[in-house]
């Protein structure tokens, strides 16, 4: 019998395909090596693109580069001379006298300004809340008081519990008049602007806008994974919150996910401060919508304009708090909190406190981390013992050894999903915002974090992070040492994507 001849198709695909596929990679890994990203994102990347034919070049294309969209990009290049415009006025507010604090906190201020253009103002109160319920409680009193706009920004939005009074109290806000304006993030919220909340308060005139429109098609020509995280909300430009806390009620938000109610932080500003969180949001929102009309005058006439519709006006000193808003994203010094966030851990002397739901630091956080212990600082880092992600889990564990056996203390912190983002230095100055210690907060994700230059500040958020530390358990080299083959080669494998987590 004779063998059948094999057709001239497919010994031509057996080529194709192949040689495809290796153009391909090869093609997308010297695109890789040619952004000059950390080498351990360019790793990371690497690794995904060699080790998955075809797969792991259609996951680099979707997510591999920060592609923010044609439109945005453009809104965002003509908003920059108002930005610019707007951050001149706003050193002369309320400087600082630095010769009254601490001659380390004057530098990590000069690079700050250097990167985001956003001066430290003096003056401000802040008042630190710590439990969801008082936090939302206080929210809500400051709407039903609110005569001119109610500004919220909030990366998950989800309905239940005191969050429905937060959107009750904006609806009453509406309907006496007050101009209401809501961003949400269109992942991060996506059940919530499918549900029936978001129609109430449309249908009472509450202005909602979408924060990075997500969706297959959108994929095609943006990152959908490049999230606004911020968390911000600014009542008459006179009085502002921020931190970690997402407009959820921890008792009706993620319950089955077996990692206990989610514990944050937020802190309420009154001040010249309110003025740059002010200012952060409404950039914001005018970077998803253009249909308040702000770019048919002058330069000067359109700062004006949006400072009137969004009550951004120069506050009154009302405290004794120094404080610097520092926003960053994508095309926005998107480097400034992970150089800002080294300088400040260089920069400790005795001691530095960390609190951070998701710890998947890169190689420089991490050697800064050991460093800061080899001299003598006591470096302590509280994170929570069960997170709602099991890759990042296993990265963040692939470090604890290293960081162990350097003498820096880890705790796992047993009362819930520790969400709360803080850092206090020597007791000197804290970090409080919306910042977690991983790659995406340092150079995916819209974040907003305070630098706060007060000891009583810093004290008193020492004290929460006292707190956490007593419903925390330490984690020990020993322990790290003596779990299994499997496990430390789960978390070994995490840790090589750790940069894109």
């Amino acid at each position: 019998m004779e063998t059948e001849t094999i057709h001239w198709s497919t010994n031509l695909l057996a080529v194709v395909i192949p040689l495809t596929d290796f153009l391909v990679r090869l093609g997308l890994s010297i695109r890789v090596i040619m952004r000059k990203r950390q080498y351990g994102v360019t790793l990371a990347w690497l690794v995904v693109i060699l080790l998955l034919p075809f797969l792991g070049a259609v996951i680099y294309l979707f997510f591999g580069e920060n592609r923010i969209g044609e439109t945005r990009a453009k809104r965002a290049q003509e908003s920059l001379n108002h930005y610019r415009k707007w951050l001149e006025s706003l050193h002369s507010i309320a400087p600082v006298e630095w010769s009254n604090l601490h001659p380390e906190l004057k530098p990590i201020h000069r690079q700050a300004i250097s990167l985001i253009g956003i001066p430290a103002m003096d003056g401000n109160c802040l008042e630190l809340i710590e439990e969801p319920e008082k936090i939302m409680r206080s929210i809500i009193k400051d709407i039903d008081t609110a005569r001119s706009t109610c500004h919220l920004q909030f990366y998950i939005w989800h309905e239940g519990g005191t969050a429905d009074e937060v959107a009750a109290a904006v609806i009453r806000a509406a309907e006496r008049g007050v101009t209401c304006r809501i961003l949400i993030d269109s992942i991060g919220s996506k059940e919530f602007l499918k549900g029936k909340k978001i129609q109430e308060l449309a249908d009472a005139g509450v202005k909602i806008e979408e924060e990075l429109p997500a969706g297959f098609i959108k994929a095609l020509f943006v990152r959908v994974d490049i999230r606004n995280h911020r968390k911000i909300v600014v009542i008459d430009g006179k009085t502002a919150y921020t931190g970690s806390q997402n407009m959820v009620d921890p008792h009706f938000f993620k319950r089955d996910s077996g990692v206990g109610q989610w514990v944050d932080t937020m802190v309420r500003i009154q001040g010249p401060v309110v003025e740059a969180l002010a200012g952060t949001f409404i950039s914001d929102w005018f970077l998803e919508t253009d249909s308040e009309k702000i770019s048919n005058r002058s330069l000067d006439q359109d700062i004006m304009h949006v400072r009137q519709i969004a009550d951004i006006t120069h506050q009154p000193k009302c405290g004794d708090v120094p404080v610097q808003l520092v926003p960053s994203g994508p095309g926005f010094s998107p480097d400034a909190i992970h150089n800002l966030l080294l300088t400040t851990i260089y920069a400790s002397r005795k001691n530095i406190t960390l609190t951070t739901p998701y710890f998947v630091p890169d190689e420089s956080i991490l050697t800064a981390l050991q460093s800061a212990s080899q001299r003598g600082v006591k470096v302590i880092i509280i994170v929570p013992e069960k997170v709602d992600s099991r890759l990042v889990q296993y990265a963040s564990r692939a470090r604890y050894k290293d960081l162990l056996s350097e003498g820096v203390t880890i705790k796992l912190f047993r009362g819930g999903l520790l969400h709360s983002k803080t850092i206090t230095i020597d007791d000197e100055f804290a970090l409080f915002g919306s910042v977690n210690l991983d790659m995406r907060s340092f150079w995916l994700n819209f974040e907003a974090t305070l630098f706060i230059y007060n000891q009583d500040f810093t004290k008193r958020l020492r004290h929460i992070q006292s707190c956490y530390e007593e419903k925390s358990r330490t984690i020990t080299i020993a322990e790290c040492s003596n779990r299994s083959m499997g496990k430390q080669f789960l978390e070994n494998a995490a840790l090589i994507i750790g940069p894109l987590l």
